[in-house]
């Protein structure tokens, strides 16, 4: 390993070949392959986020929900998974949750906790239960005793009907008339000795005889009301007496057999309020277990019927449970939604759909006959049933992409319970009754994970968030590369390989990974954590050792992956390039030129990210000390590109308009540039250009410069170094490589260099140059030839440096502006402007 000292010392001046990259040697990695390694205990360089996990799983207090962040890739999801796994191992299994039937409210079924393990052990009693009922409720109603008192009261019914019509019989006789029964009813007809009399004998009585038979007949009729009139009553008892005699047996036959339930779950208040009140329904709904006309006809309903029916009889919710029971046995089962008989220790749940329903589950219909119906068995769980009493993981960004699930989880979270609902009811949709499931009591983690920006976003516009998310673990993107994060990552490389099932590594193909970690970062003295790369490496890496015939991965085939993957998706940077050598795009890398430079700067279009030089020229003239910038004047230009044009005025105003107003006016554009520019990169390089206008000394074309620059002449670090001097190199690679060419970069960056081994291999060889500057001044003699020159105690510059000639020349266009003006200094107007 190549060996930086801690302390930074800055860098100036053209870099040596060893600078440009730095190289994990296969000699300080102690082992022959990743094989020999064991997992990583936790995960590197994540310690203050392994800490605020851990802290926000073993704090309960309310409202200590945690919220993980960091980079895509970074394994957020894994590492928290890792702790509340390792923590919940060490908690009790929570409650199993079934939902039974509400016998005096069938649409809101209740919901019953039981000890793990308990849940199926019910729902498996209960079955067993109502299949016994469903064979002994049928045999004791068909076992002799029961016939028997049956058809005792059947005959006692039987006996008092032909008693009240033997007396009317009897009565009838006395007066002599008969009493005759016909399909149509009852009649009475005169008679003698025995005989009716025919209608014209009957005619042909005397009136006062025919007046008597009609009276008697008459006062017959009333009796035969009377005796009508009480039938109903009769047969009201004797429903009456049957039901009561059902009672008894069923009673008999359903006691011993929930008493066996009862006897189980005796621990259980809720268990055994629910199995009194099955009892008592069973008792009063026996004919559901019977088919027999006899035990229809014992019923007060048609049929047989009385869902919904209590202790007490028909309630008022008897025709919505036939509604919503199709089944009728199906009331006497347990949905048991909630299973935790296999878990050792408390659930870590990760829902990857967290819709609404998917969070606090549903109820499902079943379309029948044009109709949509369902009952308290067509409940289904949801995650935070799943997860209750344990962790909840969610991607943030799934869950804010879901509609109204978000707010549904807060509901859930301030309220400490899970209710069903779905989204038609949010919008309130549905005016139908439906179930309303009893809501059940919440004790569940929520865990949500994402990027630092959702994060941020729901502090500042969500107020309920930071109330319900106390707790934050914030992911590290990078580590420092030190001789124990070699050793650790080595340890991780072996994980991942194991884990994904790849070939290991030798010392070679290790130090190239960790070398290509490290260009991940974008720093030399860092190593990157985006877990998701680095798992990708590594498969490529393992196809390409499989083609190859190896045992092991090693330098050669990682840095093949490297290659082939920048292949792959790199066909933008190849067009790219193209442009520029076919002198499409023009881009000069040999000559010098007057107020033109080469500027550098990175595009990101998905997973490519590469360098493209780009010509900046700048242009002057006599004005009022203005520096025109072209990009934003026709918006193509964001905010920090102009905040950067800006601080040339500074820049320009500081060193060389103390004595004399900046008579200047210039234009500054990125040249054939025909989207969005953003970012100060470009600045320095925009201010070399400048110089050179006003000057009139031209710039080498044969380099490329990056940097910002501040108001003092500074040269400023900026991003995506190593991609920009690549960019340049191939350019100039592509169009033969002279010796004269390099690029200018931030003396600040050079710990970041982790350059291609061809560039690295050009600067050793002298074929191509890499300059580190601090100022500006440092610039500008790299780029012309020219010294920059110091103030000196006269209040001039030196004759014939750089700064002499800018001074000069910006004093002429002072001179010729007073001029114009009539003999006015302008001074008022151009420090105004500026």
């Amino acid at each position: 390993m190549t060996d930086r000292n801690v302390k930074h010392v800055k860098r100036v001046g053209a870099l040596r070949a060893e600078e440009l990259r730095r190289h994990c040697e296969a000699g300080c990695l102690s082992f022959a392959s990743t094989a020999e390694l064991a997992d990583p205990e936790h995960a590197w360089g994540q310690e203050r986020a392994i800490n605020a996990i851990e802290f926000g799983a073993d704090i309960s207090r309310e409202g200590y929900n945690l919220f993980v962040f960091g980079a895509p890739g970074a394994g957020k999801r894994n590492l928290v998974r890792q702790i509340l796994e390792r923590r919940a191992a060490k908690l009790p299994p929570p409650s199993d949750w079934i939902y039974v039937y509400n016998f005096a409210e069938p649409h809101k079924p209740n919901a019953i906790a039981l000890p793990a393990g308990e849940g199926v052990r019910f729902h498996n009693a209960q079955m067993h239960m109502l299949e016994e009922l469903r064979t002994a409720i049928p045999a004791i109603f068909e076992s002799e005793e029961y016939r028997v008192r049956r058809h005792a009261i059947d005959e006692k019914v039987r006996e008092s009907q032909e008693s009240a019509f033997a007396v009317l019989d009897r009565r009838a006789a006395e007066k002599s008339i008969r009493v005759v029964r016909t399909p149509a009813g009852i009649t009475l007809l005169p008679a003698r000795g025995g005989e009716l009399i025919k209608p014209e004998a009957f005619q042909a009585l005397p009136e006062n005889e025919r007046q008597q038979i009609e009276s008697d007949i008459q006062e017959l009729q009333k009796e035969i009301v009377q005796t009508f009139e009480s039938m109903p009553r009769v047969e009201k008892e004797r429903r009456q007496a049957l039901r009561e005699l059902n009672r008894e047996f069923a009673n008999f036959a359903v006691r011993e057999i929930i008493d066996e339930a009862r006897a189980a779950f005796d621990g259980i208040p809720e268990v055994r309020e629910y199995l009194d009140l099955m009892q008592a329904d069973i008792i009063n709904n026996v004919q559901i277990f019977t088919q027999s006309h006899e035990m229809q006809e014992a019923s007060e309903l048609p049929g047989g019927g009385q869902a919904g029916t209590g202790a007490g009889g028909a309630g008022p919710g008897d025709g919505l449970a036939q509604a919503l029971l199709g089944n009728p046995f199906q009331r006497y089962e347990t949905n048991l939604i909630v299973d935790n008989s296999g878990l050792q220790g408390a659930p870590v749940y990760y829902e990857a759909k967290p819709t609404v329903q998917q969070l606090v589950g549903r109820v499902e219909h079943i379309a029948q006959m044009g109709a949509l119906l369902t009952n308290f068995m067509l409940i289904k769980a949801g995650a935070l049933h799943q997860a209750n009493g344990g962790y909840l993981l969610i991607d943030a960004r799934a869950l804010l992409s879901q509609p109204f699930a978000w707010d549904t989880l807060k509901r859930a979270l301030w309220g400490r319970e899970v209710r069903i609902e779905s989204p038609a009811d949010l919008l309130s949709m549905v005016s139908t009754i439906s179930l309303e499931a009893e809501p059940i009591p919440l004790r569940t983690k929520v865990v949500l994970f994402g990027e630092a920006i959702i994060y941020y976003l729901l502090s500042a516009h969500d107020p309920e968030f930071q109330n319900l998310f106390k707790a934050v673990a914030e992911m590290e993107d990078v580590v420092d590369w030190t001789p124990e994060s070699e050793a650790a990552f080595s340890r991780q490389f072996a994980a991942i390989c194991r884990a994904l099932g790849l070939r290991h590594l030798d010392p070679t193909g290790a130090g190239r990974m960790i070398e290509q970690v490290a260009r991940l970062a974008g720093d030399a003295e860092k190593l990157s954590l985006h877990n998701g790369k680095i798992s990708d490496l590594l498969r490529e890496a393992d196809y390409w050792a499989g083609k190859d015939g190896a045992d092991l991965i090693s330098a050669g085939h990682v840095q093949q992956a490297v290659n082939l993957r920048e292949e792959r998706i790199g066909r933008l940077r190849d067009r790219s390039l193209e442009a520029i050598t076919r002198d499409i795009v023009l881009i000069e890398t040999d000559g010098a030129h007057i107020g033109q430079i080469n500027g550098l700067s990175v595009l990101s279009i998905g997973e490519l990210t590469f360098g493209r030089p780009s010509r900046i020229s700048a242009r002057i003239g006599i004005g009022a000390g203005r520096v025109l910038d072209i990009e934003r004047e026709v918006e193509l230009g964001g905010p920090l590109h102009s905040k950067g044009v800006l601080i040339l005025s500074g820049f320009l105003r500081e060193r060389f308009g103390t004595e004399h107003p900046l008579a200047l006016t210039a234009s500054l554009v990125f040249e054939q540039s025909y989207g969005g520019i953003d970012g100060d990169s470009a600045s320095s390089a925009e201010l070399y250009c400048l110089l050179s206008a006003i000057a009139k000394i031209p710039i080498n074309q044969s380099f490329a410069v990056t940097g910002s620059v501040n108001q003092h002449g500074e040269v400023q670090a900026i991003g995506g170094v190593n991609e920009k001097i690549e960019g340049f190199f191939d350019v100039c690679a592509k169009r033969g490589l002279t010796g004269r060419q390099g690029v200018l970069i931030p003396s600040a960056n050079v710990k970041h260099l982790m350059l291609r081994a061809d560039v690295v291999t050009a600067v050793y060889e002298g074929r191509f140059h890499i300059h580190a500057v601090d100022t500006i001044d440092r610039g500008i003699e790299i780029l012309t030839g020219l010294p920059a020159g110091e103030r000196q105690a006269d209040g001039k510059f030196p004759e014939g440096s750089v700064n002499a000639r800018v001074e000069a020349r910006l004093r002429a266009f002072a001179e010729a502006r007073k001029q114009a003006d009539g003999g006015q200094s302008g001074n008022g107007e151009s420090r105004a402007r500026l």
